[in-house]
């Protein structure tokens, strides 16, 4: 028996038509360093990338299937191209700005992008690239900079604003098939070539929905959204799309990262939700301490792409910002999980415990834990595992070139199609899921293991601690042990055997786990996306580079 519903497909194209008609008066603004901040209604914007949909099919010859990329900041701009591109069939790849220029160049090559849409501050980063890239024709740079270095490249160069100038306001959008490809992004490469993850309209619609549950960001037209985690990763978790979809105000901070900058946007725009990774929020805590602001309007905080240290998550609950722990990946568009406490959490202490996890699973992601031999493990709250995962918006597969069949590692993906995380953990029997560590991470030490993640919330609640990270390291008896890297806070009087102790009191770490090497850096390696780099401080222990003393 058949339904009586009507068959619709879940395209970007309804989020863009949607937000410009329903929500046409909210607002993006993009933070531009001097003056005024620019300021677009959704239906200028919704508008704008009517005008860039006709521009790329009648100027620069794009048809459907065909890859747009974007190497651009967080602006109006970016979010215009997130609309067209996939609306009119097309593709879009954001690339990450962050990454090596031979990652970029075999990125741009391997997703046979045929226009890049530019941001004029990016300009230099890009020029030196494209006599590189065959698959480019176009170039389109879009607000201020130096273009001086595009001069005599091969590529055709446009500005952005001409290029829209004069369009039509209206576009015959294409019914497509919500199961086509929308946008792509590619995994950071933290071994191995990047891998290219293709989101369809289906997924990204059904994402957007989720973001907005009340479960999740929870957000309304009566918020805004400081969106600081950046588009080129996992779309900005998704919020583009889902603030265009119900109204959610967008600031946008464009290139201004620091924290003298974000803390400046709260106090003058007045956002109530922010999203971003720990690093970020460690270095506005310190601005935040040095220079009191008014931050009274950001009551959410919602935090992800590594732990939060629960020192961080106290002082942001001590200034009225109420953290919120999520979890997700490249491959889950992100959102896998999102850490609100359940109705009975029986006080602050249990609540707190909640907010600590990585979050409970939502109804459109299905989990489950392996162990070393293959094995199902309970959802118990102690059984500990590779967490695997699957669900409409999850890869089933990476991207293999335009001339290949999907690639589906098994390394990545398991017989049966879940895709392995790379993350172990437990999962509690009400849905919550704690990681303990990364897989490649975790310290294996006498047949035990050791979690890297523990020993830096436990160094990161030390007030002399800015920031921890812990790697594994060769050792002769135990096969491996911690190594402690820590960042000092300017005047700390902390010594590594204070530091031990410290780990040793009121039961934070057991004995056994305790480092016995130790050492100070200026700062942890990070990776493109601010996650902890350790792959680089395990080189460079490896190579003598670390100045480090044993206890």
């Amino acid at each position: 028996m058949l339904s009586t519903m009507q068959d619709v497909p879940l395209t970007v194209t309804r989020i863009l038509l949607h937000g410009t008609l329903v929500h046409g008066r909210s607002q993006i603004t993009t933070w531009t360093g001097r003056g005024e901040p620019q300021r677009r209604s959704f239906a200028e914007a919704g508008t704008r990338a009517v005008r860039l949909a006709n521009a790329l099919r009648d100027d620069l010859g794009i048809r459907e299937d065909d890859r747009i990329a974007t190497l651009m900041w967080n602006n109006c701009e970016h979010v215009e191209a997130y609309l067209a591109v996939p609306a009119m069939g097309a593709v879009l790849h954001t690339l990450n700005l962050r990454l090596p220029a031979e990652q970029l160049t075999w990125i741009i090559e391997h997703a046979a992008d045929r226009v890049i849409i530019v941001n004029g501050s990016l300009v230099p980063l890009l020029a030196p690239l494209l006599p590189h890239l065959k698959t480019v024709e176009h170039v389109v740079v879009a607000g201020p900079g130096d273009r001086t270095p595009l001069d005599g490249a091969r590529v055709r160069v446009h500005d952005y604003e001409e290029l829209i100038s004069g369009k039509p306001d209206t576009y015959d959008w294409p019914e497509l098939d919500e199961r086509r490809a929308a946008a792509l992004c590619y995994t950071s490469g933290t071994t191995g070539d990047p891998k290219g993850v293709v989101y369809s309209h289906r997924s990204i619609y059904l994402h957007s929905m989720q973001v907005n549950m009340a479960q999740s960001m929870g957000l309304t037209d009566q918020d805004t959204s400081l969106v600081v985690v950046p588009q080129f990763h996992v779309n900005a978790w998704g919020l583009p799309h889902a603030t265009f979809m119900t109204g959610v105000g967008m600031l946008m901070p464009d290139r201004f990262l620091q924290p003298a900058p974000l803390a400046e946007m709260i106090e003058r725009e007045r956002p109530t939700h922010a999203a971003a990774v720990p690093t970020i929020w460690q270095g506005l805590l310190g601005e935040l301490t040095a220079r009191p602001r008014d931050v009274s309007s950001l009551t959410q905080v919602t935090i992800g792409g590594s732990a939060c240290p629960p020192s961080l998550m106290e002082a942001f609950d001590r200034l009225g910002m109420r953290v919120c722990h999520a979890w997700g990946m490249t491959e889950t568009s992100p959102l896998g999980t999102v850490a609100r406490p359940p109705a009975y959490a029986a006080g602050p202490d249990e609540e707190f415990a909640y907010r600590l996890t990585q979050g409970r699973f939502p109804a459109g992601v299905e989990a489950r834990l392996t162990g070393p031999g293959g094995e199902r493990l309970p959802w118990d709250g102690e059984s500990a595992g590779e967490l695997e995962v699957r669900g409409p918006w999850i890869a089933g597969a990476y991207y293999n070139g335009p001339d290949a069949e999907p690639l589906r590692p098994a390394d990545k993906f398991s017989e049966d199609g879940w895709l392995k995380t790379g993350d172990v953990g437990t999962i509690s029997p009400d849905g919550y899921l704690t990681l303990t560590d990364r897989a490649k991470d975790v310290i294996k030490s006498g047949g035990e293991w050791i979690s890297s993640v523990d020993l830096e919330n436990a160094l990161m609640s030390h007030p002399d601690v800015t920031e921890a990270a812990v790697v594994a390291v060769p050792d002769d008896k135990w096969g491996e042990r911690p190594l402690a890297t820590v960042v000092l806070k300017e005047g700390a009087t902390a010594d590594f055997e204070t530091l031990r102790a410290f780990l040793a009191g009121e039961g934070r770490i057991a004995k056994w786990q305790l480092p016995e090497r130790w050492t100070v850096v200026t700062a942890v390696p990070k990776t493109s996306v601010g996650k902890f780099d350790k792959k680089v401080l395990r080189r460079q222990y490896a190579a003598g580079e670390l100045d480090v003393t044993s206890l």
